[in-house]
Formats: C-alpha cells, sequence, structure tokens
C-alpha cells in the first residue's frame, strides 16, 4: 500500500465539468453566456409577477402615504375655513368598522340563529354577514368629497340651473347641540336632489346618503362609497341583512355622521309627497337614549324641501302611473336622450338656452328627538317594538309634514296650478298674470315659502310661462295660453308639487 501510494505521489487529475448547453445538453463553453429559452406563457406570467410585487412593495406604500398626506390637508383646511367638524367614525379605517360590524354581538346573535333556524352551517352564515358588512359599509375619502365632488356637484348643479337656497331657519340653527347627530330629512323628486344638496350642505357638513342598489354598478359604486354614503337593499326580506344595516346606521347614528334621508323612499311619481317608509328612521330611532351624558348625543332632524322648474325625470316617472304605456327600447331611449342633447345645443347655439329654470332648497327649523321624546317621557330602548313602529310612525308624519311646509314655491309650479284648476280654459296674458299673482298672494298669506326671482312677481311670472311654452306644455294660439293637447299630466306633475299648500290657499 505504500509502494503504491510512492509510485502515485499526486492524485489523478479529474475531467473538467462540462457546461450545460441548451441545445448540446452538457458540453463545452462556460455557464456564464449560456441563454435559456423560455415559453411565452412563462415570461408573461414572471413579468406578471415581478410588476406585481413592484407595485405592492415600492409603488402602493408610497400613493397610500401620499394620498394621507392630502387628505390629512384636506381636513385640517375645512376644519379652518368651513364650520364642518368630520366625527371620527367618519375617519375611521373602513376594514376596523367592517370589523366592528361583524363582531357586534346582536349581529353575532342573528347570524347563530339564522343559522340555527336553516340548518346552514355557521361558517357560511359568517361569510354571509361579511359580505353584507362589505356592502353596506362606505370608504368615506375626504379629499375626493370636499374637493372633486364638490366641485364636481357645484358645477353640475350651475350648469343645469339657476340653484337657490330659500329660506334658513338660522336662529334655530344656531341653538342646535354642536355634538348632536344631525340628519337632513327631503323630499325625493330628482336625483339630482344629492348633489344639490351635497353641494349646498357641505360648508357645514359631509352628507352621508342611503343609495338604492342602482348604483351598485362599476366604478359608480366606488365612487359613492368613497363619496361616504352606504348601500341599501330596498325590501329586503332577509332578517339578518335588516339586522347587519340596521346596526351600522345604529353604530353611524351614534359616532355623529350627519346623513340624509328620503323619507318616501323613492322618488316622487306624480309629484305629489309620497307617504313616508319607517326603516331607516326606525333604525335611527330604536337605540336612541334621550338622556343626557358623555357618550349620548340628541338626534336632530332637519327637513329639507326641494323644488324644480324642470325635473330631468319628470316624463318617465309619469309613465309608472300608466303600466299600459308603451315603454320605449333601449335604442329608442338613447335616441330620444341624443336628440334631447341635440335640442339644447341648438337653444344654446340660438342663445335662447336658459338652463334648466331654478332649483330652490329650503332648510326648515330643526326637530330634536331629546325634546320629542321629554315631552312625551319616551325611552326608546326599553319601548316594546309596536309601541315603537306607533311612535316612529307619528314622528315620520310629523317629519312630513315640516318638508311639505318649506317646499319652496318656484315659477313653473304656480303657473301650472293655476292652469290645472281651470281645465280647458284659454287665458291672456294678462289673465293668467293676474291670476297667478294672486295665487302668490294666498299663498304668501299661508305661510308659503315662495322663491320670487329678483323679488319681482312679474318676472317670476314670465320665467314659469316661458319654461313652459319652450317645452310646448303650454301653447299660444291668438294671444291666448292653454296647455297643449296630451300634456295635462305634465301639468299636474309641477302643480302637485304645491298642492298641498295651494289647496288650503285657494
Amino acid at each position: 500500500m505504500i509502494l503504491r501510494q510512492a509510485e502515485r505521489p499526486y492524485p489523478r487529475a479529474r475531467a473538467p465539468a462540462r457546461a450545460w448547453h441548451p441545445r448540446r445538453g452538457l458540453g463545452g463553453g462556460h455557464l456564464t453566456n449560456a441563454s435559456i429559452t423560455l415559453p411565452l406563457w412563462l415570461f408573461i406570467v414572471l413579468v406578471a409577477f415581478g410588476g406585481w410585487a413592484a407595485l405592492v412593495l415600492l409603488l402602493a406604500p408610497g400613493m397610500r402615504w401620499y394620498f394621507r398626506r392630502r387628505i390629512n390637508t384636506v381636513i385640517r383646511q375645512i376644519g379652518g375655513r368651513l364650520d364642518v367638524e368630520l366625527p371620527s367614525f367618519k375617519l375611521t379605517r373602513r376594514q376596523v368598522l367592517i370589523d366592528r360590524l361583524f363582531h357586534d354581538p346582536k349581529v353575532q346573535a342573528a347570524a347563530a340563529a339564522r343559522a340555527n333556524e336553516t340548518g346552514e352551517p355557521l361558517s357560511e352564515t359568517w361569510r354571509r354577514v361579511d359580505r353584507y358588512a362589505r356592502e353596506i359599509v362606505p370608504s368615506f375619502n375626504a379629499y375626493l368629497y370636499f374637493r372633486l365632488g364638490y366641485a364636481a356637484g357645484r358645477a353640475l348643479a350651475r350648469v343645469m340651473y339657476r340653484v337657490r337656497i330659500g329660506y334658513v331657519d338660522a336662529e334655530s340653527f344656531a341653538r342646535v347641540d354642536p355634538k348632536s347627530t344631525i340628519v337632513f330629512v327631503m323630499n325625493h323628486r330628482s336625483n339630482m336632489d344629492y348633489v344639490l344638496v351635497g353641494f349646498l350642505a357641505a360648508e357645514r357638513a359631509a352628507l352621508s346618503y342611503a343609495v338604492g342598489e342602482w348604483a351598485r354598478i362599476w366604478p359608480l359604486q366606488q365612487l359613492v362609497r368613497a363619496m361616504g354614503a352606504y348601500f341599501v337593499r330596498r325590501n329586503s326580506g332577509d332578517a339578518l341583512y335588516r339586522t347587519v344595516l340596521s346596526r351600522y346606521v345604529q353604530m353611524a347614528t351614534a359616532g355623529g355622521v350627519t346623513q340624509a334621508v328620503f323619507p318616501e323612499g323613492g322618488l316622487t311619481v306624480d309629484g305629489k309627497l309620497r307617504p313616508p317608509k319607517f326603516g331607516l328612521l326606525d333604525y335611527m330611532l330604536k337605540g336612541f337614549d334621550e338622556r343626557e351624558g358623555e357618550d349620548k348625543r340628541d338626534l336632530v332632524f332637519i327637513p329639507v324641501g326641494l323644488n324644480y322648474d324642470r325635473v330631468l325625470e319628470d316624463r318617465s316617472q309619469l309613465l309608472k302611473l300608466d303600466r299600459d304605456a308603451p315603454r320605449p327600447g333601449k335604442l329608442a331611449g338613447v335616441m330620444k336622450a341624443l336628440g334631447f342633447l341635440a335640442d339644447n345645443l341648438w337653444l344654446v347655439v340660438t342663445r335662447r338656452w336658459h338652463r334648466f329654470g331654478y332649483a330652490c332648497v329650503n332648510f326648515g327649523t330643526p326637530f330634536s328627538m331629546r325634546a320629542w321624546a321629554r315631552e312625551r317621557a319616551l325611552h326608546f330602548p326599553a319601548l316594546s317594538d309596536d309601541d315603537r313602529r306607533t311612535a316612529v310612525s307619528e314622528i315620520a308624519a310629523t317629519l312630513m309634514t315640516r318638508i311639505g311646509e318649506v317646499i319652496p314655491v318656484l315659477p313653473v309650479s304656480l303657473v301650472a296650478s293655476v292652469l290645472v284648476d281651470n281645465p280647458g280654459r284659454a287665458f291672456s296674458e294678462l289673465e293668467l298674470k293676474s291670476a297667478v299673482h294672486q295665487r302668490m298672494e294666498a299663498l304668501a298669506g299661508r305661510g308659503a315659502r315662495l322663491y320670487i326671482p329678483r323679488e319681482d312677481q312679474d318676472y317670476a311670472f314670465g320665467v314659469g310661462l316661458r319654461m313652459l311654452t319652450l317645452r310646448r306644455i303650454v301653447v299660444e294660439e291668438n294671444g291666448l295660453y292653454r296647455a297643449a293637447a296630451g300634456e295635462g299630466s305634465v301639468l299636474d306633475y309641477y302643480a302637485n308639487a304645491i298642492g298641498h299648500l295651494a289647496m288650503h290657499a285657494a
């Protein structure tokens, strides 16, 4: 063994490692100069994964920091420039609110009851609760609301209408406890109501609306949530969903979130005020505690009355009154919308366009629930369901009465009401003007809130008549004015806006 090692003092040299070649396999060449061929789909996957990693790890944190900084700047500015104090609930992260709603004891109890009744696995019921919570809870963005939303709402409203605030009970507003939860309750005439009241109230509050399922389309639903609105399934028969919704409304109300509610539940069909629905009002009042304390807020309803010289949805709403009336198809609807746009562009070009007349908002006397409950010795958390519903129905009726009292009387409604009260009659301009002036005096004597443009009654009459003749709802023949054939329902629609006032003033 020793001799063999001496005969071979050096180890046997090994063959050099052969580099792998993509085509020839193992062979000559260096590994550093080798190339690799990948399928196109794998290359796309790798590039997409790399882009996603860069977005999540590098860009997203920077973007969150940038937008958070802008939002904080906006919050400081509105705190100093406007009379707006955003409650902490509204600034809480959306995921935190979803978790609070999901783990709420009443929601969890309702989920357990649902699972027991239906035999559904509790895990599946919890997934349902999580889905409901994510559907309802908004993601308020102060920058979008006060920078983009306010500017866009103001521009849109002013392009379409001559926007006016007709009446505000400033003295009563000044007496409202600043820590109260404010709820604007208003009549619902047009989808412009959201824009109009939101932009007019933006110097005092950031409103949170309850929005129907019609807005749950991409990307509108993301924008709606960012503006602080929450989605509501109308007429839902799911008890678990109603529990989740009611708990969110109660959490927001207890947190001081300023809300805007349409007690009618939907757009007016014939121009009249509709009977109130109690859903959201009942949710707000169910846990309302009228006693004073650091963690207890008063609940103050502010009646808001809206009216327009022209409602864009008037004819489409009137179609709902006649189920047998032919409905235009999608193509016909698009063509009609384009024709409407072309007609208005022509009026702009010929300098005969007067926008769509006046849009006016009145803010009535605040209605304190603390004072109302104390006068009647009511404690809502202790009421039975039947007693609470009775109280809520009384409150809803009172609110609708107060809303009706502050609905603005506008020029088109004035002229329309006179023509409706005299069907088939043809008026000279002087006769019609005299009748409208008499109607103004009668309404003012009853305490109705008239908006007289430029404080000139003759000008107000001229505006109303011009709007109706431009739309060919009223026609002139030989110096006499009368309702156009087939347009009686449209005149009724605008007369009905003040019908509850004119009926008592006639």
